[in-house]
Formats: structure tokens, sequence, C-alpha cells
């Protein structure tokens, strides 16, 4: 029987379903998917319809509620929404370090993996919305990985589709992982660049630091050694609109007064950069690129080799950005169960197709989608070629928000993608 609990200004109601580990085979084992479905106490018993949200990633939970506040307020004005923790995140049979262990062989990891993809993601969506909706169709949210998802969706199942809002999360839909970290690289730059600019002191701390990593061991709380190169993705945030503000901070108390770096810098890196809470972002990053008949092949770390100034002695040192390294698997700690899954996951070949182009060129459903101009982890240009190629599909280009507008900017993204969506902008 369900429950439904009050948080301030939200009705909250839990939700587990069980659905087919491989949906090509629905006899076959089974896995837990957990959402949450919020709605206004003060219309709970509306047939207000359903929103669902799709989280970044891959391997991003959803957001857990605290309040009525954000992008949730202004869906609840008009929707009873539903946060998804995506298969394998936050309460859906998750995929752990230490479930990753359990597994019998590397290759049996890596075939379980590859069911976490945009494909399974849709099918559970599909299974959940029959048994929540009947035959009617709702609306989604698909925040970064999450337009992704939409864009899978759209293609193989729009009849559940009623209208799509997108932020920050169109791909493109031929684009290669080559493609993306070929673009991925000059816009880190850029952003890193851009940051010394704002807190000039900034590289020299960096420079300090890694040279102090480069002479002699240091190690972080749960006891991996930190290397000059996990200190460079601390350059992931960047993206973020807060994200230059939170490194300088860091930085600002990263080294005492003898040189060495503090404790609470230790700490905070090892909370930033070990991937304990979301392995999955790390294993699945290059697959979401993953085309039929080609692998993905470590495509950052080859890029990597095309772009000098990202060496680790170049002046100034340049961080990183949602590039995934192989080396990651070998030295984090909380990835070393992955590790020769990943390197499987990066030689496959037997991809899914993720988009119908000539589907998706004559949808009917009602999408409206923000394309951040400067956005660092989604390319804007193979966004607006995507974007030009998709019926019924409204771009919203800006750079008034970086990535994470949809969470910063009290719900005014939402509100103008449903105006796009429906014709009122």
């Amino acid at each position: 029987m369900l429950t439904t609990r009050r948080l301030p200004g939200l009705a909250v109601t839990d939700h587990l379903f069980t659905v087919p580990l491989d949906h090509a085979e629905p006899g076959g084992a089974t896995i837990d998917v957990f959402a949450r479905e919020v709605a206004d106490p003060a219309r709970g018993d509306e047939q207000l319809p359903w929103l669902l949200y799709l989280q970044g990633g891959p391997g991003g939970k959803s957001p857990r509620p605290l309040n009525a506040g954000g992008w949730l307020d202004r869906a609840l004005k008009t929707h009873r929404v539903l946060l998804l923790d995506q298969r394998g995140t936050g309460r859906s049979t998750p995929v752990t370090a230490r479930s990753a262990a359990a597994f019998g062989s590397p290759r049996q990891l890596a075939d379980h993996l590859a069911l976490h993809g945009a494909a399974s993601i849709v099918a559970d969506a599909e299974l959940i919305r029959r048994q929540l909706c009947g035959d009617e169709p709702w609306e989604t949210l698909g925040q970064s990985y999450g337009g992704f998802a939409t864009l899978s969706y759209l293609s193989f199942a729009p009849e559940g589709l009623r209208a799509c809002y997108i932020t920050g999360g169109l791909p493109g839909l031929d684009a290669t992982a080559d493609d993306v970290y070929a673009a991925t690289y000059p816009r880190v730059r850029d952003k890193v660049l851009a940051h010394y600019l704002r807190h000039p002191d900034d590289p020299h701390t960096l420079r300090r630091l890694a040279d102090r990593l480069d002479h002699r061991a240091v190690h972080l709380p749960d006891g991996d050694r930190l290397t000059v190169r996990r200190l460079r993705t601390l350059g992931l945030i960047l993206g973020m609109g807060d994200g230059s503000s939170r490194l300088h901070w860091l930085l600002d108390e990263s080294l005492d007064p003898a040189g060495e770096p503090t404790t609470a810098f230790l700490h905070q890196v090892m909370q930033l950069t070990a991937f304990t809470d979301n392995p999955l972002f790390a294993v699945l990053q290059e697959s979401i690129y993953g085309r039929p008949g080609a692998c993905t092949g470590w495509a950052a770390q080859r890029a990597l080799a095309a772009h000098p100034a990202f060496a680790e002695d170049a002046d100034p040192l340049l961080l990183t950005g949602e590039m995934i390294y192989p080396w990651m698997f070998r030295e984090i700690s909380g990835l070393r169960p992955f590790a020769e899954a990943a390197d499987l996951l990066a030689a496959r070949t037997d991809w899914a197709t993720l988009y119908d182009p000539a589907r998706l060129a004559a949808n009917r459903v009602p999408v409206a989608a923000a394309v951040y101009h400067d956005d660092m982890y989604v390319d804007a240009d193979l966004s607006l070629r995507t974007a030009r190629s998709i019926g019924g599909l409204r771009a919203w280009v800006t750079n008034e928000w970086e990535h994470d507008g949809v969470t910063a900017s009290n719900g005014r993204v939402l509100a103008r993608l449903m105006d796009l969506a429906s014709g009122r902008a």
C-alpha cells in the first residue's frame, strides 16, 4: 500500500517497480526501479498531468526534494511530478563498487552495465507510465543526459509523450565519441582560462599543488594517492553556474603555511573525485556516444594527445572536464572493481541504435529545448544542428545560464520551455 508523506509544501509518495533487466527478455531476470511522486498538497486529489523528470549523468539519481522551491515549484503548479531514479542509481537496484565486485567475470559485469543505457531507461519509463497513467501520455523534463534519453524516447516510443522539455541535453544525432571530445577540449580550455582571469591567484596555487604532488606522495582520506591528473579533474565543476566560485574557495584554503595540502582540502577533493555515489557516471560516460559497429575506444584519452595545452607540465596547468580516462579505473578505489569491464565497454561495437533520425524528423510531439550557448559539457553547435533536424522542436539559445540553468534559474528556464512548447512564447 502506498503511503504519502508531507514535506514543506510537498506531498511525497514512493513507488517501487519491478522491470526486466533486459527488456528483450521479459521473462528473465528483473531489477527494481524506484520513483518518487511529488505533488502540491493543495491539489493532491486533482487529476493533474504527469511530468517525468529524467536526471542528467549518466548514472545520476533523481534529486531529493527538500522543499517546493526551484523548478519543482513551477512544475507543481500544473503537474504531478515523478522523480525517477534511473536504473542502477539511487534506490533502483544500484550499481556500486561492492555489487560490481560480486560479478563472476568482467565480461558478465560489462554485459550487465551495457543494459543501463538510454534504451533501457526508456523501456522502464514506458512500463511505469502504463502502470501509473494507463494509455495517457505524459510529459518529460530531461536535464543534460536526460535530454539524450528524451530523444531516444521520441525515437522509439513517442506515443507515450505529450510534450517534452530539454535543458542542456540535445546530443549530436550522428556524433561519435571522437567528434564530441574534439569539440570538448577547446570548451574546457576556455572555461579554465576564464576562471584564471577571474581568480588570477588560482593558477599559481594549482601549480604549487602539482609540484608538491610530483615530489612526494600525498594521500586522500580513503587511502588513494592524489596525483596531478586526479587534481586536474576538479575542472569538472567549472561548467556549473557556481562552479568557478566553488573551485576558487576550494583552492583558497588548499595549502597550509608550510605549503602542505590541508586536511579539509584533501577531504573535499576525495568527495569530488571518488565517484562513490555515482560510479555509473564514470563507467558509462563514453558509452552514451556508442554507435553500432564502432567502439568508443577511450576517445577522451586519445583526443588528449591532440591538445598539447593540456600537458601536465604546461603553463598554466589546465584542468580537465567531463572526460573519463582509463587510469581512473586503476587509481580511484571506488572504480577499481569496474576496470576490466570498462575496458570491455570501450572496445564494444554491438551498441544499439540510439536515435531514429527519420522518426525524429517527422516528430509531432511538442518539444522545447534550452541550448546554453557557453555549455562546457554539451556542444551548442551540435545541439543546434540536432534542433534543426527534429520536427516540432523549438530551441531557445541563451548565455544567461550555465549547464545547471534548470535548477539555478528558480523555475524560469522550465517556465520558458513550457511556454515555448505550448505556443505561448
